[in-house]
């Protein structure tokens, strides 16, 4: 029997609320047997970038599990390469920030999550964590997975594409940051998690 942990890291100011979490943990769920086994982990990650690595490492060194998959989104896309080159694992990368301390420099100060209200407080020496987990280039592409979508309105769909050059991609014409029409593709994030 073969288990696998599957770390699901979402993106900055989003939560293990957002629709692609919810989705792709069920369709986890969906696929897990007694011969197969896969555990969900989706944690609600903090401001900090280097207090949220340090939480999602100890989950994962504690876990024992045969394999590790993780899959990122956005922030959580940068994330998602940090871990995947730290424990040699596959990633499904999704709008990815490869270049998070640049992307969020400009966002320093007092902040909202999406779907809360609570404050929070994204400080200057975050950017400097972030500056810490930079991934400069992945050593194994075949390990990645990367949707990117043109139709990205924060991000640049070409840069993830060069970043990830040699990897599995799946570049989509329009759709948005948010990936919009996720559920089309979760299929095939599916196939490349089972496959192994």
């Amino acid at each position: 029997m073969a288990s696998t942990l599957v770390v699901y890291l979402h993106g900055f100011r989003s939560s293990p609320n957002s629709s692609k979490a919810v989705m792709t943990g069920a369709a986890i769920k969906a696929i897990s047997t007694s011969q197969n086994s896969y555990e969900w982990y989706c944690p609600q990650l903090l401001a900090s970038p280097k207090t949220s690595m340090s939480m999602v490492t100890d989950h994962i060194e504690k876990s024992k599990l045969d394999r590790l998959l993780v899959i990122g989104s956005s922030l959580g896309g940068f994330y998602a390469n940090y871990l995947a080159e730290k424990y040699h694992c596959k990633a499904v990368v999704l709008n990815p920030a490869v270049r998070a301390a640049r992307e969020l420099a400009p966002h320093v100060g007092m902040m909202t999550a999406y779907d809360s209200d609570e404050p929070f407080d994204f400080r200057p020496e975050y950017i400097d964590e972030l500056l810490a987990l930079q991934v400069d280039g992945i050593t194994t592409p075949s390990r990645y997975f990367l949707i990117a979508a043109k139709g990205d309105e924060l991000l640049d769909w070409k840069e993830m594409v060069d970043f990830y050059k040699g990897a599995k991609q799946l570049v989509l014409d329009g759709s948005d940051h948010g990936i919009a029409d996720y559920a089309e593709h979760l299929p095939e994030v599916i196939r490349f998690i089972s496959h192994q």
